[in-house]
Formats: C-alpha cells, structure tokens, sequence
C-alpha cells in the first residue's frame, strides 16, 4: 500500500472543530492521549490536567510534578509517568485513581518520556545531561542510563525493541536497543536542523523529524538516509504519524498545522495547512478517532528583561488556556 495514496487527491479537509475551554494555572509542554482509557493527559508546568476525551471534561489532576514536560502511559501494568524537568524525577501514578505511588530519579533536566512495551521500561530524555535514564515500568528499579551524544528531544518506540530519538543539537536519530540499552546507530537528518518532534511509521521503518529550519525529514531506518523533505511551518515541537490514514502532522509555533502525505512511493508533499492559534507549537493524536489535540493560550504583553530573567517570555492571559482539537 502506497501511504496516504487512499483518495487523498484532494486535502483531507482537517480543521479546528472544537476548543476545549479549560483554564487552569501554568504554561504547557508536550500532552498525551491514552486512547483504549479515553484520556487526554496535559503538561501545565507543576501539575498535570487529565480530560476525559468522551465528555471533553476535566476529571482529575496530578499534582507536584515541578517542571513537568511528558507523560507517558503503561496501561497493561496500570501505571502513568511523568518527566519533571525541574526536580529531575519522574513520578509514577495509577491510572484509574491518579494517585502518586512513587518518584524515580533521572538524569538532568528529563523532557520526553516514554514506555517501551517491549522491555516494559520506562525512558526518560534528559535535556541537560544529553542521556537517557531507564527503569522498570512496575518496580520502578533502575535498569541502567544510556549516553546519547547530544541533546535528545522527542522519542518513539517501535513496539519490537527498538526506539528512535531526535539529538537536536547534533541534527541526528538515534536508534536505540531498549533491551541491551546501547545505541546501535546514529542517522543524519541534513539538511534538516535542530530536530524536535517525531512521528513514527512503525510498519514502513519511517521517521517523521520536525526541525526548527522548517522542514520535516522523513528518514527511512532500513535505507539509513532522509528520503525526502517537506517544508513546515516556523517553531515546530510536536509532530505526529496516523498509522492508518498514512499522514504525518506537524504542530508549528507560527499558529499553523501541517499535514503530510505521500504522493507517490518514496514522494512526500504538503497535503494541507490547517490555522490553529500562535504558540501552538505540540500536539498529540487520538489513533482511535483520528482527531489531533492542539494546546492554546491568549498572551499579554512580554515584561521587561531583568538581571534574573534577561529573555521573558510573554504572560499567559488568565483563563485563556484552551484545547483545539482538529479533525475533519
């Protein structure tokens, strides 16, 4: 089957058709859906919000999570995680109480994070000290921390045990044995630059990078080289893959989605650009549904530079914080 050929010869027609007024304290980072449970888990910088996906509701709160970047779900051994970037833990919580059951520390500064079903590890991506710390998903036990060579972004796992990750500062994937823990290989993405968010297409070995030159690379593991790039909008962190439409996503800081499809074997282009909303740079994919979760805000104006924060980012406007969920 030749990806995102099923008539797709005109756009797919993905636009915002709800927001999910929601408020609450804090900025976003990366927000997970947890498809078989029909929950939506969001970063907000100390907490996590968890929304029901059916009703659209918010029906619970981890709390303590300082510097909360991701979560990830084990749903077969009914455990949640989070990555704290600002205590350098992860958290451990049930999923059907939310409850904290316990922390595990990580490395510095961990940003992604992830299950590996295949090992039943957990991995966490540590921004600060360029590796990844392992532990297992029911004991939460150290297995081991594996030294990646840069700064890694976002990771997938394959499911078979293997799992990629995007090293921004050395514009490269790594390819990961989650059983052996070791790097087994390392993948250029020129002329793609800095890559951030990642989609993965399992099945046909495809890597989908979103990099902050505004092109997604899409990088053929079996080949070992970018196959083809597609340009994207400006600012991008979240990037996604439909294993069944076959179309890439990537959410761009710029207020626009793009959605990817292949045209011809080996050929990708620009199917669509969807408007979300400016700042609008993650993203996160119901593969039940297919509908595309988007995080929001208003913001005022930026503050005046001081000694201690010399680059300040603009306030988030109270009550602003919303959920686009795109589909068609």
């Amino acid at each position: 089957m030749i990806l995102g050929m099923n008539a797709y010869a005109s756009n797919p027609g993905y636009h915002v058709i709800k927001k999910l007024q929601l408020g609450g304290e804090g900025r976003w980072d990366l927000l997970t859906v947890d498809s078989a449970a029909r929950r939506l888990y969001i970063s907000r910088s100390t907490h996590v919000m968890v929304v029901d996906l059916d009703t659209d509701k918010l029906v619970g709160d981890i709390p303590d999570t300082p510097g909360v970047h991701g979560i990830a779900v084990a749903a077969e051994l009914n455990r949640g995680f989070t990555s704290n970037g600002k205590a350098n833990t992860a958290t451990i919580f049930d999923l059907k109480t939310l409850k904290v059951l316990g922390h595990v520390k990580t490395g510095n500064n961990p940003d992604d994070i992830l299950y590996d079903p295949a090992s039943r590890r957990v991995f966490t991506f540590n921004g600060r000290s360029d590796d990844a710390t392992v532990f297992d998903a029911a004991s939460g036990e150290i297995a081991g921390t594996i030294a990646l060579g840069g700064r890694p972004e976002f990771a997938k796992a394959d499911g078979k045990g293997k799992i990629y990750a995007n090293i921004e500062d050395t514009s490269e994937v790594v390819e990961i044995d989650s059983r052996k823990l070791v790097v087994t290989k390392r993948f250029s993405l020129k002329p793609g630059e800095e890559p951030s968010g990642m989609g993965l297409d399992a099945e046909h070995h495809r890597v989908f990078s979103g990099c902050h030159n505004k092109l997604m690379t899409i990088l053929d593991t079996e080949a070992g080289k970018v196959i083809a790039t597609v340009p994207i909008g400006e600012g991008v962190d979240g990037n996604g893959f439909d294993s069944e439409t076959g179309l890439a996503f990537s959410s761009n800081g710029d207020g626009t989605l793009t959605v990817v499809r292949e045209s011809t074997p080996g050929k990708f282009e620009v199917a669509e650009t969807v408007t979300t909303q400016r700042g609008s740079r993650t993203m996160t994919l119901d593969p039940k549904t297919h509908k595309i979760y988007v995080p929001a805000a208003q913001f005022g104006p930026i503050p005046a530079p001081t000694s201690e924060n010399p680059r300040p980012r603009p306030t988030i406007i109270k009550g602003s914080f919303v959920i686009l969920v795109v589909g068609k």
